[in-house]
């Protein structure tokens, strides 16, 4: 990334319960964040424009709950300057109720906003079950979630709305600018799986993960993996990020090696703290990921130990600009599977 220190603070879910309708099981619930900015409060944000109302279709019902809060550390994101690691404190809970004023429609932005533009062809979300513009908006399909998680939009004229037909299958509309000319990332739209047991690492045979995106060509932002080990969010915790499409970002930290996986380069960067980033060479859209292989070469390193566990896996975008005007981010395909 590239502006200023980065702030992230993103929570996996404890599902309290869940209501079946319609034959479908399922629940949400709020209270992600993650993302960037300087010493960036992470109290309840003021968003312009926003309805901060969730929308899911009949036959699929919301249970409020107890989320799983994380306290993640700080990267830097101007490679310019010397960085600060402010202290983290963790944002107050939402709730998750369905009930309130009817949030815009599908592919509607909130009152106020420019229309988005429709989404890409390559979107097969066509009929979402679930749409917010909520900042701290999930929809819980445990254990998979949909997060808006615009975590960082206090003091910036942002708008977003994300649209979900699954966990693997959802769009999101966003506006927002670098006006300010910081480069902090203010939301990270994703879909990710937790492992509520966090069982360790080696004890898979096989992590994999698959994923498709089509995004603009136009803005500041990158789509990539976000990795929770030993804990999410966690003084211990590390944070490790797969950068597959990257538009004018830099990662915090420092270059240490150059890696070849499954494949593909990449550039890995560390900071002296629990955060690693693997920057694809080339950018690529869509694939299969074998995680197991990041792993077991961080292990290789030492940066991990061989007891590690595993947390969370996130796929989305980390989103700084999108020049003002309304973009469309689009995801599918999207699963982690471990055995």
């Amino acid at each position: 990334m590239s502006g200023a220190t980065r702030k992230t603070i993103l929570g996996g879910v404890v599902l309290a319960g869940a209501l079946a309708a319609g034959g479908l099981t399922t629940a949400s619930l709020l209270g992600t964040g993650h993302g960037a900015g300087t010493t960036a409060a992470l109290d309840a944000p003021t968003v312009a424009g926003q309805a901060g109302t969730d929308r899911l279709d009949a036959g699929t019902l919301q249970v409020a709950g107890a989320p799983r809060l994380a306290v993640m550390p700080t990267h830097a994101v101007v490679p310019a300057r010397t960085q600060t690691r402010p202290t983290s404190r963790p944002r107050p809970a939402g709730t998750g109720s369905s009930a309130g004023p009817a949030a815009p429609a599908a592919g509607q932005p909130p009152s106020g906003q420019p229309s988005p533009p429709a989404p890409s062809s390559a979107a097969t979300c066509a009929h979402p079950q679930y749409v917010t513009s909520d900042p701290s908006g999930m929809w819980n399909l445990s254990p998979y979630f949909v997060a808006n998680n615009m975590w960082n939009v206090s003091g910036y004229n942002v708008s977003q709305t994300i649209h979900a037909c699954s966990f693997s299958d959802w769009y999101v509309d966003a506006t927002m600018n670098n006006s300010s000319g910081d480069g902090a990332v203010k939301t990270y739209p994703n879909s990710h799986r937790d492992f509520d047991s966090e069982p360790q690492i080696s004890s898979f045979n096989s992590i994999s993960s698959t994923f498709a995106e089509t995004s603009p060509d136009s803005g500041i932002y990158e789509d990539a993996y976000d990795i929770w080990v030993n804990g999410i969010g966690t003084s211990t915790s590390t944070e490790v990020m797969i950068w597959t499409d990257n538009h004018g970002q830099t990662p915090s930290g420092s270059v240490q090696a150059t890696v070849t996986l499954d494949g593909r380069s990449y550039t890995v960067w560390k900071t002296t703290g629990n955060y690693i980033a693997f920057v694809a060479k080339t950018n690529f859209t869509s694939g299969s990921m074998n995680l197991l292989a990041f792993f077991q070469w961080l292990m290789s390193k030492g940066w991990i130990t061989s007891t590690a566990t595993l947390g969370q896996v996130d796929y989305g975008p980390e989103l700084v600009s999108t020049n003002g005007v309304p973009a469309t981010f689009t995801f599918s395909n999207f699963s982690v599977n471990a055995s």
